[in-house]
């Protein structure tokens, strides 16, 4: 299994009511959920770990994921309330408002940390989880001690309106880098977090695969090994939302096609085994991004 954790949350997206009143609709999100639902809709075998209200929102939450043949079991319940993001639209440009705090997400601790059992054979990490406290130490503790003997991915998704405290943070990433097999990053990423754009200034630190994705340019594959440009396919654009948390999936689930997703295989890999894996999230985000929402393809539809 291949094990998601970080954020879930609820997008209050805006709406106008039979009244011709403004109203908002709730709809399941968040980078780590959309990357789990992907993950299952593609037929790997996914779980959540991430807090989960029992509030009416976080039931909303789990039959999505339920839906989409994703395993909650080791997900903790609170009754804490969900995060919340209410979206407002100007000239076509979205503005977030976030309620974060006290949340089920949030309030995540080391305290709820589960025995992760054997049939978890990988773990993926991003998301706003991380900038936030306490989940963000909960999530970095987690990836550090389960690294000897699982694949580690993690997109960092940098978004600085979220880090408050930019030190801990770049701290709390470093531990997390300095174990990883697989990070996904954008451009803007990493020279937020390297000060430049050349992936090999993560490799040289040990990161086992750089992942640059450079929408429509695609990905540029970097490891000890050397570097791979794999160009993206054309499709027409409707929006971008997911896309990265769709390739983050597809590449996972092609590490489990190909038997790649566990640590020890995964570091006998070379670049060329690992292509047809890249290949797979790129062709699962071109679907993404050609339609409206986070609606991340089935395996059916790639076949």
């Amino acid at each position: 299994m291949i094990l998601c954790c970080g954020e879930s949350l609820i997008d209050m997206l805006p709406r106008t009511s039979t009244l011709d009143e403004p109203a908002f609709a709730p709809h399941t999100g968040g980078a780590v959920y959309n990357t789990a639902i992907a993950l299952g809709r593609l037929e790997a075998p996914a779980g959540y770990f991430g807090g989960l209200s029992s509030d009416m929102f976080g039931q909303l939450l789990e039959a999505d994921l339920v839906a989409s043949k994703v395993d909650t079991a080791l997900a903790p319940r609170s009754d804490r309330p969900t995060t919340l993001a209410f979206v407002t639209l100007k000239d076509g440009h979205a503005t977030y408002a976030f309620y974060d705090e006290n949340t089920a997400g949030r309030m995540l601790a080391q305290s709820d940390l589960p025995a992760v059992p054997a049939a978890v054979t990988a773990l993926f990490f991003g998301g706003i989880s991380l900038p936030v406290e306490p989940c963000g130490d909960t999530y970095a503790a987690l990836a550090i001690r389960e690294a000897d003997s699982r694949l580690i991915m993690i997109d960092p998704n940098i978004r600085p309106g979220f880090i408050r405290d930019e030190a801990r943070y770049r701290a709390r990433l470093d531990r997390m880098l300095a174990v990883a097999d697989v990070v996904k990053v954008s451009d803007e990423d990493l020279v937020w977090l390297t000060g430049g754009t050349d992936p090999k200034a993560l490799t040289d630190k040990g990161v086992g695969l750089v992942l640059m994705t450079r929408g429509g340019e695609g990905v540029l594959a970097q490891n000890a090994e050397g570097s791979l440009d794999l160009p993206t396919t054309k499709v027409e654009v409707v929006d971008t939302v997911g896309a990265g948390d769709t390739f983050n999936a597809g590449m996972l689930a092609g590490l489990h096609q190909q038997g790649l997703a566990t640590k020890q295989a995964f570091k006998q890999a070379t670049l060329a085994d690992l292509e047809p894996a890249i290949a797979l999230g790129m062709r699962a985000a071109a679907v993404t991004v050609s339609r409206a929402g986070a609606n991340p393809p089935w395996a059916h539809e790639l076949a």
